[in-house]
């Protein structure tokens, strides 16, 4: 057997890897054996930015400062670690919190009531089961391309319902119109929903002015495929900013992971809007199959008059759902994504 020489960097032959043995340090002064009780009620005085697993960079409130007084400031705290994820994430940039200092260094003490979110499925191998995006939000901005990559209609369906889960205001941004001539067809249907909509090109500028009017006084989130181009449409509404874009895949057309972590940034205006990682897939949280229809209004309104009441708009042969599809009364991208959503979840036993 191979003896090891525990003289010579015996931190890292301890730990066997010098980066983890040094989270674990850090964990010392920290320690629930040596700390005061956590706070029960309490008053929040910063916001989430952004943070990691042990760390989070918030922007105080106005009248605080790790003295106790002064003015707005950005502070990198340690997460308390009595503080415990339970089915969803512990964080996420928006979160309201209560930051204290103990012996110099700025803690998140508390967290306190999400009041609306942005929220999708964890990975089937995560110990969470709901992963939370952005927390405090007013408006969900679902950034699509109408090329480079393609249109498609049922990330965007997913998108509303999850803000109509999480209680969010959606609206869809169109967004590299300099490079169609028309349209998607698809977008008409969304206009009947009477969907807000704005359509926008960060090349020309077009549409720009009305979605910074759109998003001022307000805190968004922007969510959407990698490529489709959310860091330019920040980029454009505020050039101080230069977060950083690349180009599409030439092998695959996709977008290219830019964004690797949702960042809250304040712009001009009083706007305030969290970039998000794209995403090639969005799983639904907590919708059982049956209540797909009810996030497709005009599938539901037609189902009423289906023969049956536990009509599925998928098999039946007397389905006045699918009648209205082949009659144009629906649309059928939304049929399809609405089939493509409940079948899903039949397989997966409620979850997609």
């Amino acid at each position: 057997m191979r003896e090891r020489d525990w003289e010579q960097n015996w931190k890292a032959a301890f730990s066997h890897d010098l980066s983890r043995h040094r989270r674990a340090l850090a964990k010392l002064p920290e320690h629930s054996a040596y700390a005061g009780a956590l706070p029960g009620e309490f008053v929040p005085n910063a916001t989430v930015v952004s943070h990691s697993r042990k760390w989070a960079f918030v922007e105080t409130d106005s009248g605080w400062s790790e003295s106790g007084g002064g003015t707005a400031d950005t502070t990198m705290c340690l997460i308390d670690e009595r503080l415990r994820e339970g089915e969803e994430s512990l964080l996420a940039p928006g979160d309201r919190v209560l930051v204290e200092v103990a012996e110099g260094k700025p803690t998140v003490r508390a967290v306190a009531p999400r009041l609306t979110r942005l929220a999708r499925c964890a990975g089937k191998h995560d110990r969470l089961k709901q992963q939370v995006i952005a927390a405090n939000v007013d408006i969900l901005v679902i950034v699509a391309a109408a090329a480079c990559p393609p249109f498609r209609p049922g990330l965007v369906d997913r998108f509303l319902i999850t803000a109509q889960q999480g209680g969010v205001t959606p609206l869809l941004c169109l967004n590299k119109i300099d490079l169609v001539e028309h349209e998607p067809p698809e977008m008409e249907f969304y206009r009947e929903l009477d969907l807000d909509i704005c359509i926008a090109s960060c090349e020309t500028g077009e549409g720009i002015e009305v979605l910074r009017q759109k998003l001022a006084g307000k805190t968004s989130v922007l969510a959407g495929h990698s490529g489709v181009g959310k860091s330019s449409l920040l980029n454009r509404l505020d050039p101080n900013l230069r977060v950083v874009t690349r180009e599409l895949s030439e092998t695959t057309k996709r977008g290219r992971h830019t964004t690797t972590t949702s960042v809250l940034y304040e712009l001009q205006e009083g706007i305030r809007i969290i970039d998000t990682p794209g995403i090639r897939a969005l799983e639904v949280w907590n919708v059982s199959p049956e209540e797909v229809a009810f996030y497709f209004p005009e599938i539901a309104a037609c189902g009423m008059r289906c023969k049956f009441r536990n009509c599925t708009h998928i098999h039946e042969t007397e389905c006045a759902v699918k009648q209205a599809v082949a009659d144009g009364e629906v649309s059928k991208p939304r049929y399809e994504s609405y089939k493509r959503l409940r079948t899903g979840m039949e397989l997966e036993g409620g979850r997609t």
